[in-house]
């Protein structure tokens, strides 16, 4: 039976000594894919130079990985039923080190991209299943802390990756943000086996939903494509954008209609009907999603605009993963104590307000000035993002969780993919419009005739007005995308509340209807 092989009614029996290091170890491989999403992030120029590549088209890099994840992600239900859990977390395991060795041997764009999307495909069935594996073996009294261990890798991963990422780059090479991935891939995969596979989850033949699929990969396809080439072809002026755009909807409707009448659906629609789910579920893709916007624009600014260093502009995006783990007990205790809606409410609003407080940064700001709101931020993540895995499943039926936990994990994944595309398409549309409303107000022959005053030649002064103008207009845009992600985080933090208070955390979060 399907609710026998991924529930998690009982926890099966394991030693204490075991159960808590085959935590670790579930954890460990949930933080390694997580972290993958945004360790490229800073390496972008480095990988743009050494490619050949412009930095629009070093983006791919990230989205390639998000969208593979996003496409498979909904498979993990089918995949442990099919193979079992414990075996399928550690062949995706296995997978993910091989297509890391592969990326950081890779000598071109395409094949850095195909070699993503491979990452992709074999990191995105481990973070659900170690988030389910996690409720199956831990007792109903240890899950509130192991989901907060667990929700703390998803929200640290994202936060450490530029500064891991930065530091290798700075002082080795970008391949080896790749390369190191497979002793950590090797040992998490062994120590899984040695740990859990006398807990193995029973297996049982199903049929796979391939229209469900092949549609799935047709209109994400599409709407990701459009997304990262609208930019350099005109938006909606360009037919191609149009056709995609087009592609994109008619074929999310069809989905949606052939999903909802399938026996055996590739993505289980029919659980958005759970009011406790939906609620928290798309304030998590609309939080999370602002939140990794500035992740993904920060360090490109920082080493474009300000001369940073990959380390540099990796550390100043890290504080907040920093920050976050130093709460993370906190957060998990008061779930016993306070409305989880009220604590996400507050904790999305929090993050909000931290965002407002970069919209007035400059070219002149200094380190700290930029670290601060990174900081403060870290400290409201743990706040929001234990409570709204609760609020998620807490009224889950046990055969429902598999999907439950994958179609989050997908969400939440197409949610970083769609806002890494939309905050690099704001930010560049926005420096197109202020650096002409930049040009507009300058009085360029005053200010050529000051700086040949300084003994500049003509061309030394247009370059410096031209390099003048285009530095205030990226960190003009730079405010306006967070301005934008502000308000969205604000939107989040009230649609919580279409939630229905969930029961006193004690209960078991599968055990609810």
């Amino acid at each position: 039976m399907a609710t026998q092989a991924m529930g998690t009614a009982a926890a099966p029996m394991i030693a204490p000594s075991r159960r808590a290091l085959a935590g670790l170890v579930l954890a460990a491989g949930n933080f390694m894919v997580v972290l993958d999403l945004s360790i490229a992030n800073v390496s972008v120029p480095h990988i743009a130079g050494d490619l050949g590549i412009s930095m629009d088209q070093g983006a791919w890099i990230i989205t390639s990985y998000a969208v593979a994840e996003a496409i498979c992600v909904p498979l993990t239900g089918w995949i442990a039923q099919r193979f079992g859990a414990v075996r399928a977390f550690v062949l995706a395991m296995l997978g993910f080190g091989l297509f890391s060795a592969m990326c950081g041997l890779s000598i071109s764009l395409t094949m850095l991209v195909v070699c993503r999307i491979g990452q992709g495909l074999c990191g995105a069935p481990l973070m659900p299943i170690s988030q389910t594996l996690m409720l199956r073996v831990f007792p109903p009294e240890q899950r509130g802390m192991a989901m907060g261990i667990w929700a703390m890798t998803t929200l640290a991963g994202p936060a450490m990756g530029p500064i891991i990422g930065g530091t290798i780059s700075d002082n080795l090479s970008w391949h080896w943000i790749f390369l190191i991935n497979i002793p950590l891939a090797v040992l998490c995969a062994a120590a899984a086996w040695w740990l859990l596979r006398g807990v193995e989850t029973p297996t049982r033949k199903l049929p796979i939903d391939g229209i469900g699929l092949i549609l799935l990969v047709f209109w994400i396809g599409a709407l990701q494509i459009m997304l990262d080439i609208g930019r350099d072809h005109d938006w909606f002026a360009d037919p191609l954008i149009v056709a995609l755009a087009i592609m994109a909807f008619l074929g999310f409707l069809v989905f949606v209609i052939w999903e909802l009448t399938e026996e055996h659906p590739i993505v289980n629609l029919r659980i958005f009907a759970n009011r406790s789910f939906s609620a928290g579920v798309f304030t998590l893709a609309l939080s999370f999603g602002a939140y990794f916007a500035g992740i993904v624009i920060i360090p490109q600014w920082l080493q474009t605009s300000l001369g940073y260093t990959a380390t540099l502009a990796g550390l100043t995006t890290a504080f907040a993963a920093m920050a976050a783990i130093t709460t993370s007990q906190i957060a998990a205790r008061m779930l016993t104590r306070a409305d989880p809606r009220l604590m996400v409410s507050l904790a999305v609003g929090w993050l909000g307000l931290m965002t407002l407080l970069r919209v007035g940064w400059t070219t002149n700001a200094d380190f700290w000035t930029l670290s601060l709101p990174q900081l403060l931020q870290g400290f409201g993540m743990s706040f929001f993002m234990i409570p709204l895995t609760v609020i998620s499943l807490s009224t889950i039926k046990p055969q429902d969780m598999a999907s439950a936990t994958g179609l989050q994990s997908f969400v939440r994944t197409l949610a970083l993919a769609v806002s890494t595309s939309l905050a690099l398409s704001i930010w560049g549309n926005a420096q197109r419009t202020s650096h002409n409303a930049l040009a507009d107000t300058l009085q360029p022959d005053a200010t050529m005739a000051t700086l040949s005053a300084q003994g500049m030649s003509t061309e030394q002064a247009r370059q410096v007005i031209a390099s003048m103008v285009d530095q205030e207009a990226t960190t003009l845009a730079l405010n306006h995308t967070f301005l934008i992600s502000a308000v969205v985080l604000f939107v989040a933090a009230g649609l919580i509340w279409l939630s229905p208070r969930p029961r006193p955390s004690g209960t078991p979060i599968e055990g609810a209807h």
